[in-house]
């Protein structure tokens, strides 16, 4: 297929394929001899998976660094394609059977608790409380991606990070000391693990344990937290950013 008639039958424009042409991410297969790009079938199914990772919120640097990997064939991007969608209709499916439910009874003129209520509105907001859809789905990807080995491993990780924390803490080092600035550093290394280094997520990160509480956020993760710590880690990860 040429360029215009690839990009009338997948709904994409000429300019978008003439520009990932540019960047290097779906090169045409061949060159008619007047110099009009070409496409076969290896070139439209790595347009699927562009396509795919697209939609779960990749930018193209991202989604290049992703194809230049193996282990992202095009049935694990569709792997994933489908489970994002998957998430989706679920989290919409519960929510869609409380207001369901809600207006029911509503309409069968039954009562209706202050607690059924707030639990509704509740479920309506938590979807967008802390992160947006997209970057829910970034999240959800980087889980994917990295596997549940490596999310076992960073919980003991941070666990091991937390005693270390505790046990300077104790002995009254100073959070900015050069004996601290290790820790700060691992802690970095594994928010930014986590974030994948994108800021807004990172943002959304932050909102989350001021509006929640560290001590909450972290039970809720099987793990404890010793009173000031949070404080103390926090200090020490602002000096280290002050070096920055």
């Amino acid at each position: 297929m040429k360029v215009g008639e690839l990009a009338k039958r997948t709904g994409l424009t000429v300019r978008a394929l003439h520009h990932y042409d540019e960047i290097g991410l779906l090169r045409p297969g061949g060159r008619t001899p007047t110099g009009h790009r070409l496409y076969g079938r290896a070139e439209v199914l790595r347009l699927q998976q562009i396509a795919s990772l697209r939609h779960l919120g990749l930018s193209l640097e991202e989604i290049a660094e992703c194809l230049a990997r193996p282990e992202y064939s095009l049935e694990r991007v569709l792997d994933l394609h489908v489970g994002r969608m998957e998430r989706q209709i679920a989290r919409q499916g519960r929510l869609r059977d409380l207001v369901r439910s809600l207006r029911d009874r509503l309409r069968a003129a039954e009562p209706v608790s202050v607690d059924e209520l707030t639990r509704t509105i509740e479920v309506t907001m938590s979807y967008e409380k802390y992160y947006t859809p997209e970057q829910l789905e970034q999240l959800a990807v980087r889980r994917e991606a990295v596997g549940e080995a490596r999310i076992q491993q960073v919980q003991g990780e941070w666990q091991e990070l937390f005693a270390a924390y505790e046990k300077a803490m104790a002995a009254g080092l100073d959070p900015a000391s050069e004996e601290v600035e290790p820790l700060a550093r691992k802690s970095a290394a594994l928010i930014g693990e986590f974030t994948g280094g994108d800021p807004g997520i990172a943002a959304s990160l932050g909102n989350l344990y001021r509006s929640e509480g560290p001590e909450k956020v972290m039970s809720s993760h099987g793990m404890g937290m010793a009173p000031g710590l949070w404080e103390y880690m926090g200090k020490a990860r602002a000096a280290l950013e002050s070096e920055a």
